[in-house]
């Protein structure tokens, strides 16, 4: 059956200071989680906002653009892969959340969050499930993250050769985990998420170019909650 639509998204602020969050990044095996906050321009209106994955790469990288320019706020906010292993995926994409509302330039009233949870901050806030296609504020971070953790990938496979990471963006793609057990685990990979320790176990590091974490270090068992 055809998934329902949801009703339009009524806000019960309605300020000017609004800010729109979202995040790309908490599935992949390698990278940092990345997010983004927005407070758009009321008299700068952006046409053609939706959630980035529904946009192709050229219309996201235009919008990306527009946003810079238009928004009156816009910062980004991140966990790298260390911290995602310290912390878990799901903490750690809430510190980044956080991070990314804290460096806005312009402090906003109100937060509107993609999903079905905030992070415990002081700022007034309340989730959107699908809010990337329901509210303007939030599909802009949407563009913002996906736009920047798209391009880290490129820069990483650069890096890291073989690994596709330009193609699959870090996901546990079949040509991702078949690089994986070649090539070995980068330093850029997630060493708390299952196919990358199972590699490390097996295979060891990308070029041996990092040492291996002593044995007693232990992860939390809760490291692959919420992981979309």
């Amino acid at each position: 059956m055809p998934k329902t639509a949801l009703p339009p998204f009524e806000c019960r602020y309605t300020g000017p200071l609004l800010a729109g969050v979202d995040e790309v990044g908490r599935g992949p095996l390698i990278g940092a989680v990345v997010t983004a906050a927005v407070i758009l321009d009321p008299d700068r209106p952006i046409a053609g906002l939706a959630d980035s994955k529904k946009l192709t790469e050229k219309r996201r990288s235009a919008l990306y653009e527009q946003i810079l320019e238009h928004a009156q706020a816009w910062s980004i906010g991140r966990c790298e892969a260390h911290e995602i292993d310290e912390l878990n995926i799901y903490q750690a994409t809430m510190l980044a959340m956080e991070r990314a509302v804290s460096g806005l330039a312009v402090v906003p009233e109100y937060v509107l969050v993609d999903g079905n949870r905030c992070p415990k901050w002081h700022w007034p806030s309340e989730p959107v499930i699908k809010g990337d296609s329901r509210v303007e504020a939030i599909s802009a971070a949407s563009i913002i993250a996906k736009v920047t953790r798209d391009r880290e990938m490129a820069e990483l496979e650069a890096r890291f050769p073989g690994f596709g990471l330009a193609q699959h963006k870090g996901y546990p793609t079949p040509i991702h985990l078949d690089a994986l057990r070649r090539l070995g685990a980068t330093s850029e990979h997630r060493r708390s998420f299952r196919p990358v320790q199972e590699v490390i176990e097996q295979v060891g590091f990308y070029r041996e170019e990092v040492t291996p974490e002593p044995e007693q270090l232990q992860y939390r068992a809760d490291l692959f909650e919420d992981i979309d």
